[in-house]
């Protein structure tokens, strides 16, 4: 499955289409945002882009998954599908909930841990399959056709921070809900002496606000670039319109798709809802 999708992507990035649409070879330009459906609140702009329609699709398939492979015929015997699904499940409950939450939050907050796990992980998925979801057209038989690529909302640091703002506020809403909110912002300081309270108690509140950038930016960051360096192996050879650098940059381009869609995805995935169970955790059970 995993050289199929390869192939499949490396060819739908070799198709010319988007590289013959502009004079210069931009990989950046495949991250902007222009708005597809223009949808204008008074001062807020909800208009449907590119990261909006990857949502929105990643969204039906995690829904679709978690339907299909945990809700759908499930029997005592379970045939591969089911395994599947209770791998996943497996996975979400020992190496996430348990790992990070106390007992007694595990049956609140596995819901949405679970849920980050398996959402976060098919939208960095299809980010690396060729879906005709772009800003470019090309041509065929008379119609304006969408140019094939790939893209990964998470590549957007407005999805991450949206996805890491989730957990802040959960976080300390919990917090304040299972001590109090005088015995939880007590926790924030250490054990030290109150003559040391004046550079350590900003400096505490400045780490609160550091864990919102840290999920964010790391999420961000790592799809980012990984989208970019396959784009700009590919399109080396438009740059410099030559198909010699041929069996340089696609054995690259391959070998950086193939990590990313084996490791990188999952890990990503993987490390966003582990330490947002870790940060509930340490909320509810500050002394801990």
């Amino acid at each position: 499955m995993t050289r199929a999708l390869a192939l499949v992507t490396t060819l739908a990035l070799l198709a010319p289409q988007a590289a013959m649409a502009r004079q210069e070879f931009d990989p950046s330009v495949e991250f902007e945002q222009h708005p597809w459906i223009p949808i204008h609140i008074g001062p807020l702009d909800l208009s449907i882009t590119k990261a909006v329609a990857y949502l929105m699709l990643g969204s039906v398939i995690t829904i679709a998954v978690g339907l299909v492979l945990m809700r759908w015929r499930t029997s005592v015997d379970p045939d591969r599908r089911q395994s599947a699904g209770e791998l996943i499940y497996d996975i979400a409950q020992t190496q996430v909930a348990e790992q990070g939450l106390p007992t007694k939050a595990i049956n609140r907050w596995f819901p949405y841990v679970a849920t980050l796990l398996l959402f976060i992980f098919v939208v960095n998925l299809i980010g690396f399959i060729p879906l005709p979801l772009s800003d470019e057209t090309f041509t065929l038989f008379g119609l304006e056709l969408p140019t094939l690529g790939i893209y990964a909302a998470t590549s957007s640091l407005s999805v991450t921070l949206a996805l890491a703002l989730m957990t802040w506020i959960f976080t300390h809403v919990e917090g304040i809900r299972a001590n109090g909110p005088v015995k939880y912002f007590k926790s924030w300081i250490p054990d030290v002496p109150k003559a040391m309270y004046p550079l350590i108690v900003p400096l505490e509140i400045l780490g609160q606000f550091m864990r919102l950038i840290s999920l964010s930016v790391r999420l961000y960051a790592n799809m980012l670039a990984g989208h970019m360096l396959i784009l700009t192996f590919i399109g080396l050879m438009f740059v410099l319109e030559t198909v010699v650098l041929a069996p340089l940059v696609i054995p690259a381009a391959t070998a950086f798709y193939l990590f990313e869609v084996v490791i990188v995805v999952g890990i990503q995935a993987y490390i966003f809802a582990a330490l947002s169970a870790i940060y509930i955790g340490s909320a509810i059970e500050p002394d801990h």
